[in-house]
């Protein structure tokens, strides 16, 4: 059966729809999720932890990491795909093979990064946030087109671009210049990375940071879902060639605790309200937690709890799209010695497999081994 061509669809070739549709088909394979490493800097800077942090970030230290990742077997039992940075995009291991075959040959698709971050000093006007900078507008349309091609060639199939929204109800945030700027931008990007082959990852992400409760983020979460979904429309994005990456929904870092029950109940009535089930897949981004919470373990029961109250009730794939809260046990184990290799992948590996069963909606707490809180610290903040 040949793919209705409306919006977008009537622009591009058949060829180019089917491919798309088959990639994000992939991506959405049963109970796998993606491994986000596209880290500008050592992802052990970004795992929140006080020995991790001092593994020097250098680019022999970043290429034996992610080569040591990448070839973990078995890695693509739990992972249909890994987002890369672009300097992994077009990197050698140390014995010349290059990134992209490594994941090839291990049974996983390449993504890239394609956003350049954003400034802090923000847009004119808006308040300040709790990130202690305005409200801001991630860059980086201008070479989009050529940025996108070039990936494709090197054998990247699917994009990532994220934007951030900062939550603060006493000053009306994310205002709705924020709002506008990110939906736009995201579509914008979507638009793009399609027409060049990849599939896009669209990421609206709400950060935690904060003292408001619950509720103001599932307000603010369907506000920008809504928003983000007219803008797709807007722009003749074919859904079922795309992903969504959003935040889950819960309370900022300082305030009211909410149970794991309460955010996936949340989190999936928002989904259900907003996003289309034409949307092949959901893959959720873990975000940061507070110093005295497990992050890997935190992001692995709230998965696991939406797709077991929801069971059968989803109409999308809803999966992770996970960094740290995949890679910090992986990352403490290994803290940049060669003989550490074997133990860090198998700690990763199970950490996938945990969250595989989080997929299935039949993870047991606690049944992953994880480095917990031990070692606890303020993580890098801000573009990445």
């Amino acid at each position: 059966m040949s793919l209705a061509p409306v919006g977008l669809p009537n622009m591009l070739p058949a060829d180019v729809l089917a491919e798309l549709k088959e990639t994000a088909t992939k991506l959405c394979a049963p109970g796998k999720g993606f491994l986000a490493a596209d880290e500008s800097a050592g992802p052990w800077l970004r795992a929140g932890h006080a020995e991790a942090a001092k593994i020097p970030d250098v680019i022999e230290n970043r290429a034996a990491y992610r080569a040591m990742c990448f070839s973990t077997p078995g890695l693509s039992e739990h992972i249909s795909g890994v987002i890369l940075h672009w300097e992994t995009l077009l990197q050698d291991d140390a014995k010349g093979k290059p990134m992209v075959e490594i994941i090839k040959e291990n049974g996983m698709i390449p993504g890239i990064k394609v956003d350049k971050g954003y400034n802090k000093k923000g847009m004119w006007g808006t308040p300040v946030g709790p990130l202690g900078h305005p409200e801001v507008a991630t860059v980086g349309l201008d070479d989009l087109q050529q940025k996108c091609a070039q990936a494709y060639a090197k054998g990247a199939r699917f994009a990532k671009w994220r934007n951030v929204l900062q939550l603060d109800p006493s000053k009306g945030m994310p205002t709705d210049l924020s709002i506008a700027d990110t939906v736009h931008t995201l579509a914008r990007y979507a638009s793009i990375c399609q027409s060049e082959r990849l599939v896009p990852i669209v990421e609206p992400e709400i950060v935690p940071n904060g003292s408001h409760d619950i509720n103001y983020c599932a307000e603010m979460t369907n506000k920008v879902l809504a928003a983000q979904f007219k803008a797709l429309a807007d722009h003749h994005i074919f859904l079922e060639g795309a992903v969504l990456k959003p935040n889950m929904v819960k309370n900022g870092l300082g305030g009211p605790k909410a149970s794991a029950e309460t955010i996936a109940t949340l989190t999936c009535q928002t989904l259900l309200r907003t996003v289309p089930p034409s949307m092949p897949g959901i893959f959720f981004l873990s975000g940061e937690t507070a110093l005295n919470e497990d992050n890997e373990e935190e992001a692995t029961i709230n998965l696991s709890t939406m797709n077991r109250l929801f069971a059968g009730k989803l109409p999308w794939h809803l999966s992770f799209s996970y960094g740290k809260a995949l890679q910090k046990t992986c990352i403490v184990t290994w803290l940049g010695k060669t003989e550490n290799e074997a133990a860090a992948q198998k700690a990763l590996k199970a950490r996938a497999n945990a969250n595989s069963d989080a997929v299935f909606g039949k993870y047991k707490p606690g049944s992953c081994a994880s480095v917990g809180t031990d070692g606890n610290v303020m993580q890098a903040a801000g573009p990445y």
